[in-house]
Parts: structure tokens; C-alpha cells; sequence
């Protein structure tokens, strides 16, 4: 049940571009972009988050907010979410979406600075999905346009925010809120823990494996540092005080169907399967559960957990296109603010 939601932080036009320090230099010019989730200060953050919300609540608002303003949409790895949530939500507010498979695209064959130099002359702002975080950086680079991140293997900042803004939602503040992440260290756990330290949320890791590529170590001696994020070696030290229980894949999904990539699957199962979300590890408590989506069931989540009343995995799915919407239109709203 969504909650009222007490007023965080108000801003205008003017300074809105100062918010958005997602800065690369490009030329002679900045250009804000959002890779990580590191970039935003907590005001930039609370209002994206706020501005999804009211997109959610009154859409008919925001229907003109990107006339003809075209989103590229590039995609080096398989997606869901990420391409029906930014197609849908840039449509809806008056713009389109050209959407390029990376192998099918001449990005497969030339460095990533000309292509991306050609591309961003012939759209407004940029949403790579890329295997490799080195490669965003280039396209970000060199790109006239803003880039979003739509997940690569380090960051997932696009699924933070709406986990984020999920949160805020059903509880109505940040204040006091208990998160708990159990599963891979991974990209989504990487941006959770960059959001939960800007927001003050208290985050326990619960990830007895490391995505080696994920890792970011400048992040987590911040993170640690900031008191907000402990890791633990069972979920059973942190669900008596946790408002909810966030899981994601044991297996990133480019691997799961991969012949060569079984023994490595095997040995994460067998690893994870104790720190499985389900009723005997939940110990009673009732936190509200979170899943960033594919779902493996019977693996990192009980199967029954998916649809249960405290299940919050939908909504948060849902919100990947709200606070989306918000993004892009803070993006645009900053770009055209400093005349790029």
C-alpha cells in the first residue's frame, strides 16, 4: 500500500542542472549522463525519485514533456524491462525510440568513439545496454548527448532507481529504512549501495560470492565508511530488524543457458541455495520482498514468496518506466538548460 509521502526536497529550473553533476567533458562542452548512480548527490536523487512518483500518479501531465526528443536505444545484452520500460515511457511523454542490436549495428565492427560521435548528432539522449562498463565510458565520452546506463557489468543504475523509488512509495520516507540484499555481489548490488549511502537507508549485504568484474572497491571502502552499509554472513543476523528482503539471479542471465558455463552455474547453486529467500529463512518476520527481475524460481526465491502479500516485485518492476520518465526528463531538462 502506498503511503504518504512526506515532502523531501523542492528545486526549480534553474538550478536543476547544478543537481545533475553527472559530468563527463566531451569537447568543449559537459554533457550529464547517469552510469553508475555514484553521480547524483542526494538532492539530484530524491528528485528524480519525487518526479517519478508524479509522473506515476498524473501521466496526462507529462505527455508533451519530450515531444519528438528521440531516445537511441542500444543493446549488446538481452533485455525485458529495460526495453519495454524506456520505449513505452518515452512514447507516452510525446518522444520516440529508435532501438539498434549491437552485433546487427556497425558498433560490432568500429571503435566505439565514431560511431557514437555520428549516432548522438541524430538523437537527444542515449540508453546503452553493454556487457562491459570500459565501453559505456567510451560511448559516454564521446557522445553530444546525455547516456544512461541501462546495466552493464558493474552498475545497473536504471533498476536502483526504481528499487529506490519502490521503497519511498510503500514506506512514504527514507527515514529509518532497513534494506537487506542477499545473493551476488553484483551490478545491481553495486548502485543499491551507492542510492543507500547518498539516501542514509541502512543496507546489509548478505553475498557470500563476488562478481569479480562487478567489483568496485573505491565504492565499498566509501560505503563501509559511511556506516550505512555492513555485510553479514547470514540473512538470519539482519531480518529481525529489515523493512525488506531484496534477492536478484545467482547466474547473470547472458550465462544461464550456456553449455561452457554449467560447472560454474553448479557451484553457484550449491553455494546460494542456503541463502535462498523462503519461509524458513524469513524465520516468521514478514519484511516486504523485492526482485529485480528474471526470477529464477526455486532457486534464489521460493516460488510461493513471488505472489505473497508482502511481495512488492511487480510494483517495483513497474516503476523501472516512472522513474525512468523522470530521468529522461531531467536529462533533457539539463541539457537544454546549458544548450547542448
Amino acid at each position: 500500500m502506498i503511503q504518504p509521502l512526506t515532502p523531501v526536497y523542492s528545486y526549480n529550473r534553474m538550478n536543476l542542472y547544478s543537481l545533475l553533476c553527472i559530468n563527463i567533458q566531451g569537447g568543449d562542452r559537459v554533457t550529464p549522463h547517469l552510469l553508475s548512480l555514484k553521480e547524483l548527490d542526494k538532492n539530484a536523487l530524491l528528485a528524480i525519485i519525487q518526479k517519478g512518483i508524479e509522473i506515476k500518479r498524473n501521466p496526462t501531465d507529462f505527455y508533451q514533456s519530450c515531444e519528438r526528443k528521440g531516445l537511441f536505444m542500444l543493446f549488446q545484452k538481452t533485455s525485458t524491462r529495460t526495453n519495454l520500460s524506456f520505449q513505452s515511457g518515452i512514447n507516452q511523454m510525446g518522444g520516440y525510440a529508435v532501438t539498434m542490436d549491437w552485433d546487427s549495428s556497425n558498433f560490432s565492427l568500429s571503435p566505439i568513439q565514431y560511431e557514437v560521435r555520428y549516432a548522438s548528432r541524430d538523437c537527444d539522449v542515449i540508453m546503452a545496454r553493454l556487457k562491459k562498463h570500459a565501453d559505456l565510458l567510451e560511448l559516454a565520452k564521446y557522445s553530444s548527448v546525455p547516456v544512461i546506463n541501462g546495466c552493464c557489468d558493474k552498475y545497473h543504475p536504471c533498476q536502483a532507481l526504481a528499487d529506490l523509488m519502490t521503497i519511498y512509495e510503500v514506506k512514504g520516507s527514507f527515514d529509518g529504512v532497513t534494506l537487506t540484499y542477499v545473493g551476488i555481489h553484483n551490478n545491481v548490488a553495486n548502485s543499491l549501495v551507492a542510492g543507500c549511502v547518498t539516501l542514509g537507508i541502512k543496507l546489509f549485504l548478505v553475498t557470500p560470492i563476488v562478481n569479480e568484474a562487478s567489483w568496485d572497491e573505491e565504492l565499498m571502502r566509501t560505503a563501509y565508511a559511511s556506516g550505512c552499509v555492513e555485510t553479514l554472513s547470514s540473512m538470519a543476523e539482519a531480518i529481525s530488524s529489515t523493512d525488506f528482503v531484496y534477492t536478484d539471479t545467482w547466474v547473470d542471465m547472458e550465462h544461464f543457458h550456456e553449455t561452457d558455463y554449467q560447472e560454474e552455474k553448479n557451484r553457484r547453486i550449491r553455494t546460494m541455495m542456503p541463502f535462498q529467500i523462503n519461509k524458513q529463512n524469513l524465520r516468521g518476520y514478514s519484511p516486504y520482498i523485492m526482485h529485480d527481475m528474471p526470477i529464477h524460481p526455486g532457486f534464489e526465491i521460493e516460488e510461493d514468496l513471488i505472489e505473497s502479500e508482502h511481495s512488492i516485485i511487480y510494483q517495483q518492476a513497474e516503476n523501472r518506466m516512472h522513474v525512468q520518465k523522470s530521468l529522461l526528463w531531467h536529462l533533457l531538462e539539463a541539457k537544454t538548460l546549458v544548450g547542448a
